[in-house]
């Protein structure tokens, strides 16, 4: 060893920013592992690096007893005072034990566990940078597509990352050097390296691109207060405003649409629906179903608090209920509502045993009159 490897550590150190303290550790373990292996002995052994010379020593460590039991691991107190008088029973002295062969192996042997955890040090470093991305967007390249296993690898530079196919898009095609924006989802430190997982699918996504589009969304002003997706096809969001003067959904949508389209862009032309939160649950559900218009919403507080059935006029239900019951899907996974829809023909049905069908005249009146069932804010009087 010379001088030469401490100003390789640092370089190292500085290229790689890994510290040099990591790889002394590293080498310092390596050398001692090879000293056993190649010079037959078992006892216990420390190595003494000199950062300022580059050299090493070896030692072999001796406990003072009374008695010696194994020569190789124990010194006699009277021999111990024969080196210093002031050893006592119980003390450590380090014997040199440094080959004068110790040569090509064991430097051999010391690069291999070296560079073994230079490598451990340098995925550490990966995983403590990329977690902090964990439930982020990040941007990179895609670098290839396993068909195999329906996997798309992307590039972020200094690692990989692997969106399974459940994370991808449908309808979306990703080919070498593409740009794309994808939330980290998960971000693990296995044996094999860091791991990264990322998705186009995750509700994640649209929360932290309309971050990106709406700064009264990334200062708080403008809330998220839940997303519902079906990536690649439609998603509903739903937002307040802390500040009264405050439009939410209009700020989120922007001046003619633009801070929407930016996402829809981003999306690949999937469906955005803005709509407002209210802490009356029939008015918040009300407004999921947008754009179908909302007659009432009866809610069953006995049997299930979180179920509720909504009454459209006729011409509305299919509408509401939407393509392959989409938007009523939708709409209950933002409410988080079990929502069963009806026609306003069939209100007789959702009322109790002596409600009869009301007339369109009287419709919305006889509803005013059933305490169970609730007008949303813009139908009552």
């Amino acid at each position: 060893m010379s001088k030469e490897l401490v100003d390789a550590l640092s370089a190292l150190e500085k290229e790689k920013g890994i510290d040099k303290n990591v790889i002394i550790e590293a080498m310092e373990a390596a050398l001692v592992s090879a000293y056993k292996r190649n010079f037959g002995q078992a006892q216990n052994v420390d190595v003494s690096f000199n950062e300022r010379t580059g050299d090493f020593h070896v030692y072999t460590v001796k406990e003072v007893v009374p008695e010696v039991a194994d020569e190789r691991l124990e010194i006699s107190l009277e021999d111990a005072e024969h080196i210093n008088k002031g050893y006592e029973l119980g003390d450590h002295i380090n014997f040199e034990v440094t080959p004068s062969n110790f040569g090509r192996i064991a430097a051999q042997t010391a690069k291999q566990v070296v560079m073994q955890r230079v490598r451990e040090a340098e995925r550490n470093n990966i995983y403590d940078e990329y977690s902090q991305y964990q439930d982020e967007i990040i941007q990179g390249v895609v670098q290839r597509s396993d068909n195999r296993n329906h996997f798309v690898y992307i590039n972020f530079g200094r690692v990989e990352a692997v969106m399974g196919r459940a994370d991808q898009m449908p309808g979306e095609v990703y080919r070498p050097q593409d740009r794309l924006k994808v939330y980290v989802s998960k971000v693990e430190n296995t044996t094999k390296g860091p791991q990264i997982f990322v998705s186009r699918t995750n509700a994640g996504l649209v929360k932290r691109l309309f971050e990106q589009e709406v700064p009264e969304i990334y200062d708080g002003t403008v809330e998220i207060v839940s997303i519902a997706r079906e990536a690649g096809d439609r998603t509903k969001i739903a937002v307040k405003s802390v500040n009264p003067d405050v439009d939410p959904v209009g700020t989120t949508v922007g001046p003619r649409g633009q801070r929407v389209q930016a996402v829809v862009d981003e999306l690949h032309g999937e469906n955005i629906d803005v709509v407002k939160y209210e802490e009356d649950p029939s008015d918040f559900i009300a407004n999921a179903l947008n754009p179908a218009e909302v007659i009432a919403v009866q809610f069953d507080d006995e049997t299930n608090p979180k179920s509720c059935i909504v009454i459209v006029p006729d011409y509305h239900l299919s509408l509401a209920i939407g393509k392959k019951g989409q938007n009523a899907r939708l709409a209950a996974k933002l409410t988080g509502f079990r929502i069963d829809i009806k026609p306003e023909s069939d209100v007789e049905f959702v009322d109790d045993d002596n409600a009869t069908a009301a007339d369109d005249s009287d419709n919305e009146a006889d509803l005013n009159q059933d305490p169970d069932l609730q007008l949303p804010d813009d139908k009552q009087e």
